[in-house]
């Protein structure tokens, strides 16, 4: 093997490492700032490890271009680099996270037309050697849990020695009689009250998963009748130390833990392709690309997104085609019917009332991402020089990304090569949703739309546009935004009261005869532009009607400022064992 080949490959596994050196040392902070309750300093956390990743490779691609003198493409020695690095993955614990590690060097390095197999890691190598990941995997997960057998001590001891194994450096307020809330929840929730103690045996995760204001313990329950996971959420209130505040059982609740409106986990778990495999047999609803991020390896989502995306494409033969809804002033948006994402490209020219520019989208797009999404946020995956079969795109959707945004598209062969998208999961848009619902569903859905609103400017998010059709409803009936080009934080905007007219000439003036500065927001405005159908503003009003006042606005302004970080959990306040 060529020395040089080697001494690049090691070179990079080397970047490798520092990058998860680096990571799971903040990873493992997360306890302590969880138990001393600074959640200033968790969002901090959470913002500076998104980052991580693409700092280790910067630090990674400046040694190999130094050291090396690497400019071109030397075929036969980025082959040799590339088996020298599978060699190194043997047995290695995050050896499909250090593939990706990779592939970002190498892709910074070269051309696009290098971006297959022979090059980089398109497909797992562990497909092309003995090295068997999933099998590894499966041995794994023994090593990652802890199996308990309620016989032995009694089911509220099992709990308690459950609970208190995370070892949390603080007591909680009323651990017995958390622990019989836990218990008469699972017996409401499942039906496992027919077997005897004996015959039922709890596996639980060896490591706790935190973000924002909480803490979760994630394992199983395993009876004659099957098995049935779980997640018990922690709560921890400064004065009066932890709680117990639910228990989630069913598939679609975890399942909405785990969404992809959310900050991604703290959990220091050394083996997360194991820990991703015992989470996709818990909420098999989550797909793996979505379990690594939600885990805090979103670069690996991208990774296990794409070979996905790949093998769907192979397996399919739909077109892909504009999305529905009303076309974006900044963004168009496309879809392939059979796979539930969008495509969103910016646009080369945006509407004349849109005044930003490409990189100014580009940052707002990289502020969700750094952001706390509180559940109210679409993550987005940021690709670049990405290749579709020309043959799949509808007739009408080339004709329209051709005139919207020549400047990022071209064609190699059979091939259209997009320069910068962004892929998020699909939604019905609001809009679109609204017009189909029944009377209560219209009801649910104007709930959720003031609540995101909500939680968005308690977590220093306005919105900006608040049109219904930049947000859109998930499976699960939630309301998310999705519309970012007009976000920015709460001590930006200027909330106010608007003027009532009172000369005949101020009432029907055509435009506003006072003064209106950048940034200056009328609240008011909310129930005219986006909610003109009664029916739609009749339900908004019963719940959020203090979103019509300024004066709620500033309050929520004044919050932020103060540090005040509002309770965001994901689940319903009614499941909460406090509030019942």
């Amino acid at each position: 093997m060529n020395n040089q080949a080697i001494a690049i490959a090691k070179t990079i596994i080397n970047g490798f490492e520092r990058h998860i050196y680096l990571f799971s040392d903040l990873t493992r902070s997360a306890k302590q700032r969880f138990e001393q309750c600074q959640w200033q300093a968790v969002q901090l956390a959470a913002t500076d490890r998104t980052d991580y990743f693409d700092k280790r490779v910067a630090e990674c691609l400046t040694v190999i271009k130094n050291d090396f003198g690497i400019k071109n493409l030397d075929e036969n020695l980025w082959q040799q680099i590339k088996l020298s690095y599978i060699e190194l993955l043997i047995k290695h614990p995050q050896a499909e996270l250090a593939e990706s590690f990779y592939n970002s060097v190498f892709c910074h390095l070269f051309e696009r037309k290098y971006y297959h197999n022979t090059f980089i890691f398109v497909e797992p190598s562990f497909k092309h050697s003995a090295f068997d990941q999933d099998k590894i995997s499966e041995n794994l997960i023994e090593k990652i849990t802890t199996r308990y057998h309620p016989c032995e001590q009694g089911l509220c001891n099992t709990i308690k020695a459950i609970v208190t194994e995370a070892k949390f450096s603080i007591p909680f307020k009323q651990l017995t009689a958390d622990v019989y809330s836990l218990i008469k929840a699972f017996n409401q929730q499942t039906q496992l009250t027919q077997f005897s103690l004996e015959q039922i045996q709890i596996d639980i995760l060896n490591f706790t998963f935190y973000r924002n204001k909480g803490a979760y313990i994630i394992g199983r329950v395993l009876s004659p009748d099957g098995e049935i996971p779980f997640i018990v959420a922690l709560t921890n209130d400064k004065n009066n130390g932890l709680s117990i505040d639910t228990l989630l059982t069913e598939s679609e609740s975890m399942a909405v833990v785990f969404g992809f409106a959310r900050a991604y986990f703290f959990v220091d778990c050394l083996h997360p392709h194991a820990l991703v495999s015992f989470l996709h047999s818990l909420i098999p609803l989550k797909n793996k690309a979505d379990l690594y991020s939600a885990i805090g390896f979103h670069k690996q989502g991208k990774t296990q997104f794409y070979r996905d995306f790949l093998n769907h494409l192979k397996n399919s033969n739909d077109e892909f085609k504009l999305a529905d809804g009303i076309k974006g002033m900044v963004m168009s948006v496309f879809t392939l019917p059979s796979y539930p994402y969008v495509f969103k490209i910016i646009k080369d020219k945006f509407s004349p009332s849109k005044t930003m520019t490409k990189p100014e989208v580009k940052a707002k797009y990289r502020l969700v991402k750094l952001h706390d999404r509180v559940g109210r946020m679409a993550d987005t995956m940021e690709y670049s020089e990405v290749a579709f079969p020309k043959a799949r795109f509808s007739a009408e959707l080339l004709e329209e990304l051709l005139k919207v945004a020549s400047s990022i598209i071209r064609f190699e062969d059979e091939l259209i090569i997009i320069k910068h998208l962004y892929i998020e999961r699909r939604m019905t848009p609001l809009n679109i949703y609204l017009a189909q619902a029944d009377d209560q569903q219209i009801a649910q859905a104007m709930f959720g739309y003031g609540k995101a609103i909500k939680q968005l400017i308690a977590a220093n998010i306005f919105p900006g546009d608040m049109l219904l059709k930049n947000f859109g409803v998930t499976r699960h009936g939630r309301v998310i935004f999705y519309d970012y080009d007009e976000i920015t934080y709460m001590n930006e905007v200027n909330f106010r009261v608007k003027p009532q007219p009172v000369t005949e000439e101020q009432i029907y003036a055509a435009e506003p005869w006072y003064s209106v500065d950048p940034g200056d927001m009328f609240p008011e405005e909310l129930a005219t532009f986006a909610l003109a159908n009664k029916k739609y503003r009749d339900a908004f009003l019963i719940h959020h009607a203090d979103l019509l006042e300024a004066t709620y606005w500033q309050q929520c302004q004044k919050s932020v400022a103060e540090g005040v970080f509002a309770d965001v959990f994901p689940y319903p306040e009614n499941m909460r064992f406090k509030s019942k």
